[in-house]
């Protein structure tokens, strides 16, 4: 059985044509757009309708998976301290939901997940969704902004040597590393809602 594959990207500072090149690319025929909100005064382009209906004149299909995949959930029961919490936002019914209409899409068009953010590592599409595409048996592959292509593992590989945790160790195996790069990344992206700040202690 073929592995179906999963593609990210950032739009960044794009503009719409160099985005529309940078899908046709690489054969993508939809877009999952992970945005918790779908709009930018910065790039207007990219705003939810406009970005749909410039696909739409492409040939490219678009969903909107904000609701359920989108980094600034409204629940408040996946936030510690203010900042929403991966691992609770991850059993969320909702983002559950999402993965899974990734998966059944996957088997059927060639889908990139879109967000805002250039850099993968500095975005919850690779941090945390692309993880638990990859834990479901999807591969993800990441597009950057100047076309190539970098796998999952690779885009893992670098952010554990943005922490100095990419050696060999005597008392951690790669994966534990690799769990400490992770927690350590999503302390610096995920995002914070000031209003919902406890006392509580982070999971990590």
């Amino acid at each position: 059985m073929t592995t179906s594959t999963v593609f990210t990207v950032g739009h960044s500072t794009h503009s719409m044509s160099q985005f529309s090149s940078l899908l046709q690319k690489h054969e993508i025929t939809a877009v999952a757009d992970v945005r918790s909100a779908p709009a930018s005064r910065f790039t207007p382009q990219f705003n939810r309708h406009s970005v749909m209906r410039a696909l739409h004149d492409v040939g490219i299909k678009y969903v909107f998976l904000g609701r359920e995949l989108g980094a600034r959930t409204p629940d408040a029961a996946c936030y510690v301290g203010g900042q929403v919490q991966f691992s609770r936002l991850a059993r969320t019914p909702e983002f559950i939901s999402g993965i899974e209409r990734l998966r059944n899409g996957a088997q059927s068009e060639r889908i990139a997940v879109l967000c805002a953010e250039q850099e993968p590592l500095d975005c919850h599409r690779c941090i945390l969704v692309a993880r638990v595409l990859e834990e479901c048996g999807i591969t993800v592959q990441h597009i950057h902004s100047d076309g190539h292509v970098e796998s999952h593992a690779m885009a893992m590989q670098r952010l554990m040597a943005t922490f100095g945790l990419d050696q060999a160790e005597l008392f951690r195996t790669p994966a534990e590393r690799l769990q400490e790069a992770l927690s350590r990344q999503e302390n610096r992206i995920a995002y914070v809602n000031e209003e919902l700040n406890t006392d509580e202690v982070p999971e990590k």
